[in-house]
């Protein structure tokens, strides 16, 4: 499971957007605790069904010196696995550098996401990007007074942060990458969700710094109410009952989230999330039940994708949705990978106009005795249009032949991704993997639109989180 879908997933299970900062400051630790250890656990304690996600500073730590990292490791060690650790470290450096810290953040200490510097450029933020399953929040417009002397720098009129906010979606090259945006500067937050409407942001200074926690939210919040971690370290953990602490700034947050969602519109994702979901439910492509798949494992919910080929209308919407992703993908060539993609593949190359080729699983051997079938040229651009995507192995064995044959194939669409490690396993290989709408999607609006019950829905959640058969 990706950073994003842990964080996304301990969120609607906790309904919080808490984050609780562990910064064990010396001389500030409760006496009847009797080490930092011992106090970052008790926190956790009091907040594991509160808080989702925890920043440990390692500042603190280090300023411990070897006690230090033996209590941070400690921490690491007793947060509940379901919830994410954002290692709060502000990393960067040449790319050497930069990937020994990534791989101490990573692999040594484990965490799922770190905050990163962009001021030494892309090479600098890659290495941890290279982490795909993994978290970088890049410090972009940060709470504290001083903020303004260099991120309010401007040049043609734009300030450096938004500057910075842009880059991050470059560099990210269309996987995921969160944003560093203090709650001290709400109408910054505001102008740099506008810009990135989906990104995540990393949101300090509500409390002790002064931010306001109403007007940043609404400035920043998604139309979906997330988008948002807001963090709190001292307000939480030095207070008297650091629970207590939690569950307010909890009910505060959501009872904020709950008037935006009564005002805002849902967006044209959403939209066309609902109104995919509920006519592909209706055609029998999504089924709910107990089903086997192709590898043996057990599911509680069965793609038959195969189906629209039955449904001229409702193949075409769905050549609408990869038609939309494809826009912003320079190529040449659709290539199909039969055989379910292949009706689909075409009814979007007729929406497109852009060619379709397609591998065969096996040589013909007879007239021509081709693998790929249909025109192309060497070093054309050719994105792999698939279905559905669960593990990354169909798309691995449809990319071969093509790039034996001198195409570039680095994009891959799919209409759904089924959020079981496929895309990530992808991503690590150098693909960029684009779908149109997820299976928790696709549950969620069944849910709201009152297609499946919540049980059904809460089912499949656990089914994706790992808890079991039947959840």
């Amino acid at each position: 499971m990706s950073f994003w879908t842990k964080l996304t997933e301990s969120i609607r299970r906790r309904e919080s957007l808490v984050c609780v900062g562990l910064d064990p400051q010396p001389g500030k630790v409760p006496a009847r605790h009797g080490s930092v250890a011992d106090f970052t656990k008790a926190v956790i304690d009091a907040t594991a069904d509160v808080a989702c996600c925890y920043k440990p500073n390692i500042a603190f730590y280090e300023a411990l010196g070897e006690k230090g990292w033996r209590a941070l490791r400690e921490t690491l060690a007793h947060i509940p696995a379901d919830i994410p650790v954002i290692l709060d470290a502000k990393r960067n450096d040449i790319t050497s550098t930069a990937a020994a810290y990534a791989q101490a953040a990573f692999d040594e200490l484990g965490v799922d996401a770190l905050t990163v510097n962009p001021y030494l450029g892309r090479d600098g933020v890659e290495p941890f990007l290279a982490y795909r399953d993994r978290g970088v929040f890049l410090l972009c417009k940060t709470s504290n007074p001083g903020a303004g002397e260099v991120q309010d720098w401007t040049q043609g009129g734009e300030p450096l942060y938004r500057h910075i906010a842009r880059l991050a979606d470059q560099w990210a090259g269309g996987g995921e990458i969160g944003l560093v945006m203090g709650a001290t500067y709400p109408e910054a937050v505001a102008d740099i969700r506008a810009r990135s409407p989906n990104a995540w942001f990393l949101v300090p200074g509500v409390g002790a710094q002064g931010g306001e926690l109403a007007s940043v939210l609404r400035a920043g919040l998604r139309p979906d109410g997330l988008g948002l971690v807001i963090n709190s370290s001292r307000g939480i953990i030095y207070a008297d009952d650091p629970r207590r602490a939690a569950l307010e700034l909890r009910d505060q947050i959501n009872a904020i989230r709950a008037e935006c969602a009564a005002t805002l519109p849902p967006t044209p994702h959403q939209m066309e999330v609902a109104s995919l979901a509920r006519a592909l439910f209706e055609a029998g492509c999504v089924r709910f039940g107990d089903f086997t798949l192709k590898s043996g494992a057990w599911s509680p919910v069965y793609m038959d994708l195969r189906r629209l080929i039955t449904y001229p209308a409702l193949l075409q919407q769905v050549a609408r949705s990869y038609a939309r992703l494809l826009a912003d993908i320079p190529h040449e060539r659709i290539a199909a990978i039969p055989y379910a993609a292949m009706p689909i593949g075409t009814a979007v190359s007729l929406l497109t106009g852009k060619p379709m080729i397609y591998a065969r699983r096996e040589a013909k051997a007879h007239g021509t005795a081709r693998l790929v079938e249909g025109d192309y040229r060497p070093g054309d651009r050719a994105v792999l249009l698939d279905d559905v995507i669960t593990s990354g192995g169909s798309k691995l064995e449809a990319a071969e032949p093509l790039r034996a044959e001198g195409l570039a194939v680095e994009d891959i669409v799919v209409l759904i991704d089924r959020e079981q490690g496929g895309a990530a396993e992808l991503r690590n290989l150098g693909f960029r993997v684009h779908a149109a709408l997820t299976l928790r999607e696709i549950v969620d609006a069944l849910a709201a639109g009152g297609q499946i019950g919540q049980p059904e829905a809460l089912r499949v959640h656990a089914y994706l989180n790992g808890e079991g058969r039947h959840g």
